[in-house]
């Protein structure tokens, strides 16, 4: 996922969903039957989540078209995003005398036990990273501040952040990326790949994870 955090009285650039906001029914949506009970609400639907991707594509076009960049994608809760947010990159090139040459790359890390973010963070596929040097950089995914430090050592020539969400939390010095796709509350979300536990990779919608459901996947 690309997940972020930003402190509560910062500014992310991204749509804006108010911590008083209770989401959408979970009854006006079709979601798997096996997460029946373990899901509160709706925060943001797939289909406001593919038209706010196509948005950041533009402004990626707007900022970067004609350079060519290394996409750097970080699994798993960023896969998805990554995904549709080159397909859109590459739609708006195919139309338009701008085009961004693009690769893509992955690498993986791993914060998370339950619900809790952890200070060990193994970082996975990116322990030689000497193909960025001298090259645009368009990263995607969450906890970048430890991987920002870690790429900018093998010289790019520049590098750029895009995420999906930013959550707003007291007292973070996490990094704001340059293109937001929204700003949340300061609730643990799942879906859209991004998971708990490994578990609602498989939904599409952003939904925010009952207390049922966290303790029925624990570990």
């Amino acid at each position: 996922m690309a997940e972020f955090a930003v402190q509560s009285e910062g500014r992310s650039e991204g749509i804006v969903i108010k911590d008083d906001w209770p989401g959408y029914s979970l009854d006006l949506f079709s979601y798997p039957a096996h997460y029946s009970g373990d899901l509160d609400c709706v925060i943001i639907p797939h289909g406001v989540i593919m038209d706010r991707t196509e948005r950041l594509a533009r402004n990626i076009m707007d900022d970067l078209g004609d350079h060519a960049i290394v996409v750097l994608c970080v699994l798993k809760g960023g896969y998805q995003f990554c995904a549709d947010l080159v397909d859109r990159i590459k739609d708006l090139s195919h139309n338009s005398n701008r085009t961004i040459p693009m690769t893509v790359h992955f690498i993986r890390l791993k914060s998370y036990l339950n619900d809790e973010s952890t200070e060990d963070l193994h970082i996975l596929g990116g322990e030689d990273l000497s193909f960025l040097a001298g090259k645009g950089i368009v990263g995607t995914g969450k906890t970048m501040k430890t991987l920002l430090k870690h790429v900018e050592a093998f010289g790019p020539k520049m590098i750029k952040v895009a995420g999906l969400l930013v959550k707003r939390v007291l007292h973070s010095s996490a990094c704001v990326p340059d293109y937001v796709g929204f700003e949340i509350p300061n609730r643990f979300v799942v879906g859209y790949a991004l998971d708990y536990n490994e578990y609602f990779r498989d939904l599409n919608h952003i939904c925010v994870i009952s207390n049922t459901g966290k303790m029925k996947y624990k570990i």
